[in-house]
């Protein structure tokens, strides 16, 4: 059982991340890990970090979300953890994959204002509606996880509705947000060489990671600050420009991926280039022998996306997301296209690429659970309490 428990540990790993093109909601991992009543087990246990993730994904209707996670200084150490939980969120720690402080505060309100996400949380925040007037003004962005049939749901706190609703960046956080950060303590994972953040193993790499990826610094007395550190950041230079892109296979959004100014990516079945977006593990065997390894290449210049086919059989463009096949536009073997705003590349019928808010799901939806190795699940989740 410990090995299958390490999968599903591997699994929510590759859910959490300090992105602020990818994550799709806030979290405090301290109060998440005490939701006792999810699961009627011990006191404290990492997986429910994964049952949230699952409730997330299935309210969103989207493969392979992912959370942006803030973390207190003493989980690291917490005795309610097994030794091999508190090891893997140190893991985290140090890989910049969550955001350790000494006192968390507000912290995850102010990434969620700074980055436009929402918050789950079971905490009201009624002492900070001054600070953040969008509590008030939009009490969907913040929604309580709590037992429920197959699994954790969401509820509003006051008024709103019962999934996750995401806001606007606040004009700071898109300041911030055009300019590379460095704090002045050695080793820093959120602000160190690389920028922090990076959520599935083909994109993660510590110093390696693209600077578009770094975290959103704190704000104290208008300063940008490392959270971690408390120290004042540098100014690094302007960060490259990013756009999200997502998969959608068979009509399900499988996942994101962030395509910025300083490295190209290229998706297909199975991409040799590094940081590649591999397709093969949702398509079917027609797909998989036309799409090639590498078959389409994206770049992002000068705020303009465009798509390369490299492949063997080539692919298409279809304006406006429209599936009439008489508005498919071929894209022959090593040609070239500037993706249109409301444009999608269609590597074969069914396997679309394009603008995230572009691509809805519109098919009947069962998400990929981290919680899938789990020896128990879906038994994981208990009934609620009548």
């Amino acid at each position: 059982m410990r090995f299958e428990i390490s999968k599903v540990l591997d699994a929510i790993e590759g859910r959490v991340c300090t992105d602020p093109s990818l994550a799709r909601a806030v979290v405090d991992l301290a109060e998440v890990i005490r939701y006792q009543d999810i699961d009627g087990g011990r006191p404290a246990s990492l997986l429910r970090l994964g049952m949230v993730i699952d409730a997330l994904s299935r309210e969103l209707e989207e493969d392979s979300v992912q959370v942006y996670a803030v973390v207190h200084r003493a989980l690291l150490s917490d005795a309610d953890l097994t030794s091999n939980e508190r090891m893997v969120v140190r893991r985290w720690a140090d890989d910049g994959l969550v955001e350790v402080l000494d006192n968390p505060g507000d912290r995850m309100l102010e990434v969620a204002d700074l980055l436009g996400l929402p918050v789950l949380s079971r905490v009201r925040f009624d002492g900070l509606r001054g600070r953040f007037p969008w509590l008030v003004e939009q009490p969907g962005r913040v929604v309580a996880p709590v037992p429920g049939a197959g699994g954790p749901v969401f509820i509003a706190h006051v008024g709103g509705g019962h999934s996750p609703v995401a806001g606007k960046r606040s004009p700071a956080g898109v300041k911030l947000l055009t300019r590379r950060w460095r704090c002045p303590e050695s080793g820093c994972a959120l602000f160190g060489g690389g920028g922090g953040g990076g959520a599935f193993a083909d994109l993660a790499g510590g110093a390696d990671r693209s600077p578009a990826a770094q975290a959103p610094p704190a704000l104290r007395n208008g300063v940008p600050t490392c959270p971690r550190h408390g120290a004042r950041l540098g100014d690094a230079g302007p960060r490259p420009r990013t756009e999200v892109l997502a998969v959608r296979v068979g009509g399900l959004v499988r996942r994101r991926f962030v395509l910025s100014e300083d490295q190209p990516v290229v998706a297909g079945r199975a991409p040799e280039q590094d940081g590649g977006i591999m397709l093969g593990q949702w398509l079917n065997d027609e797909a998989r022998r036309w799409i090639s390894r590498g078959h389409v290449r994206f770049e992002l210049r000068v705020g303009e996306v465009i798509v390369t086919d490299v492949s063997t059989n080539g692919s298409g463009i279809r304006p406006a997301g429209s599936m009439a096949e008489s508005d498919r536009i071929p894209l022959a073997p090593q040609q070239s296209r500037v993706l249109g705003e409301n444009d999608m590349v269609e590597l074969y019928p069914g396997v679309q690429i394009g603008r995230a808010e572009e691509l809805p799901t519109g098919a009947p939806f069962t998400p990929t659970s981290v919680m899938a190795e789990h020896p128990r699940w879906p038994c994981a989740y208990p009934a609620p309490d009548k």
